[in-house]
């Protein structure tokens, strides 16, 4: 446990003297109600056996003071501690969220949603709360009891042998309660995560689940995962449940025992009622913090979870890294080579073939490639290579003949552009998607505005300006307000203004109708006449338009040529072919979406309206 928490020392220094300072002020403020006993023990002994009233009264205001003081430190420990809790939270998931950004495609492919989510906001603020209450309260109360039991023993030593012997039940029973506790614990949690998974999972398909009418099977589904975590709640409230019984149980029978042994001791004149009043209030002063012990220890077994479920992420390797000496390629020209490349998946067994083997291709700066193959023969994997998305697994990919692997990933991706079939917009305006490539530009500024219209220009993209707002148009979550073809559009819109010096497109005009892809295909190479692009194509129109055609048949390129050429001399090409046609994604499908805001009289659902 004490190795899972010092993990949170390097988030924490900063922090630390103001939160040691909060210990020091609580355990301060425990010192000072300890002394209340004392006082009590000096005016029954003294003042009240003498009947001398003015230094009651004295003792009174002593009592008084005391309390006050008490409520002082109280307010400075919370005064100290919980600003800098709450920058140990902000620094943490800073941390998290910037490793989240920095673990390669494979880590998220694996991961779902939810259980990051889980650990971003629930395990983070729990360590947060313990920072802030538990772990001084937790320390605090254990050397109050220390302290305490050693005063019990000031008055008499039978007494504070009995309170002793009498904590013996409760530490063995904490001790069975932390074993039980901690799976329990870390149970409760992942359970949660995979709730939160379940929730992310019905919102983000919601149109899925309405099309098909499938929302008892997935409310079903939630259902299930939420009784098995409610099981574990339960289970958890009960060994809490037993915890709280001895924590309060044992004070109460120590005390019992210790006044029948007290009244025997005052009977004997070995003990005065003073100090025998005095040894029953300070016993009862230990009441809360013995009792405390359960839920504290609970938060504390619960808090050592969410730290190992959070450091399960940072521990996570990055298979994808910055060179220890990154070379700058400068102004590429373009030139792109797949040099003998291999790849295969990390979780992919000994018995299965790579997914790509041994494969060449070169492409020429400005030349536009169109890359053909059946389904599975691993085109999508091929574009996800250059921008380092993925390694290699052998060979190398080569931009002006350096290893992308010898560049830093910034660099890389400053002049390796890539759009995806399925488009990702950000809940942020259509202007800030658009330009997100280009940190260069200031926001707002003539520059910025000029790449922006010519931008959306290309991509046939017009349709932003016609949106409620314009361009600062919020296209809300994933863009899913948008159609799938205004999607596309605005993504594709994305990677042409970024300028890059080779762009690979993975089909990011499946959703237009054919004249529509054909306009913006020209644009692109009108605009990008001197940019590489690597096209995966699913439609002979796209196809045509190539300067060469790559056949992609197992994990290899089988053919290299142009379209014309390739259709007089390869029977394999015919044939791939004849399974594609400019009516295999349906004509018209850019208005199409999800949100089905197509507005009527136009040719791709891209005039008002279209946000849903």
């Amino acid at each position: 446990m004490l190795r899972s928490l010092a993990r949170l020392i390097p988030y924490a220094r900063p922090a630390m003297p103001r939160l040691i300072g909060g210990a020091v002020v609580a355990l301060a403020a425990t010192l000072v109600s300890l002394m209340v006993p004392l006082v009590i023990q000096w005016v029954i002994d003294g003042p009240i056996s003498t009947g001398d009233r003015a230094v009651v009264l004295w003792g009174v205001g002593a009592v008084f003071a005391l309390g006050l003081v008490e409520a002082l430190f109280v307010f400075l420990r919370r005064a100290l501690v919980l600003a800098p809790a709450t920058e140990v939270d902000r620094l943490v998931r800073q941390a998290f969220f910037e490793r989240l950004l920095r673990l390669p495609v494979a880590f998220h492919d694996r991961w779902p949603g939810g259980q990051l989510l889980s650990r971003m906001m629930q395990d983070i603020g729990r360590v947060r709360r313990f920072l802030s209450f538990g772990l001084i309260m937790l320390l605090v109360n254990l050397l109050t009891i220390v302290i305490g039991i050693g005063l019990l023993f000031r008055w008499h030593w039978l007494l504070g042998t009995l309170f002793l012997v009498c904590t013996v039940p409760l530490w063995l029973a904490s001790m069975r309660f932390n074993s039980r506790f901690d799976s329990l614990s870390r149970l409760s949690q992942d359970q949660a995560g995979d709730l939160a998974t379940s929730v992310e999972e019905s919102v983000h398909g919601i149109r899925v689940l309405k099309a098909f009418g499938r929302g008892g099977h997935a409310l079903a589904a939630f259902t299930r995962r939420a009784e098995s975590l409610r099981s574990t709640e339960l289970r958890k409230a009960r060994a809490l449940g037993e915890i709280w019984f001895w924590h309060e149980i044992v004070p109460i029978a120590a005390q019992a025992l210790c006044l029948f042994a007290g009244v025997w001791l005052v009977t004997r004149g070995e003990l005065s009622v003073g100090q025998l009043f005095a040894f029953f209030t300070l016993a009862a002063a230990l009441s809360w913090p013995i009792g405390s012990l359960g839920f504290l220890f609970s938060m504390l077994i619960d808090t050592r979870t969410s730290v190992d479920r959070v450091f399960e992420v940072f521990d996570a390797r990055i298979a994808v890294e910055d060179p220890a000496h990154p070379v700058d390629p400068g102004h590429p020209t373009g030139r792109l080579r797949f040099d003998d490349v291999s790849f295969r998946y990390p979780d992919m067994g000994d018995g299965e073939r790579d997914v790509i083997q041994g494969l060449d291709l070169e492409l020429e700066p400005g030349e536009t490639l169109a890359l053909v193959g059946a389904t599975g023969c691993g085109k999508t994997t091929l574009t996800t290579l250059p921008s380092r998305l993925f390694d290699v697994t052998g060979g190398a990919v080569r931009l002006d003949g350096i290893d992308v692997r010898e560049m830093s990933l910034a660099t890389l991706r400053s002049h390796i552009g890539i759009a995806f079939e399925d488009p990702v917009l950000f809940s942020a305006s259509v202007r800030e998607n658009v330009l997100l490539g280009r940190e260069d530009l200031e926001p707002g500024s003539e520059e910025a505005e000029r790449v922006l219209r010519e931008a959306l220009e290309v991509a046939h993209a017009g349709f932003a300006y016609d949106l409620p707002l314009g361009l600062d148009t919020e296209v809300g979550e994933e863009g899913l307000s948008l159609s799938g073809g205004q999607r596309q559009r605005l993504a594709l819109a994305r990677v042409v203004a970024a300028k890059p010096a080779v762009l690979v497109l993975d089909d990011p005009l499946s959703a237009l109708d054919v004249d529509t892809e054909t306009r913006v295909t020209a644009e692109l190479r009108r605009v990008l006449a001197d940019t590489t692009v690597l096209v995966v194509a699913h439609r002979p129109s796209t196809v045509a338009l190539a300067d060469r055609v790559a056949v992609m048949s197992e994990g290899r390129i089988t053919r290299v040529g142009k379209h014309t050429e390739l259709l007089r001399t390869s029977a394999e090409y015919r044939a791939l072919l004849s399974t594609l046609g400019d009516d295999d994604r349906g004509g018209g499908a850019a208005g199409g979406g999800a949100s089905g805001g197509r507005k009527p009289g136009t040719e791709d659902g891209s005039g008002e309206g279209a946000v849903a």
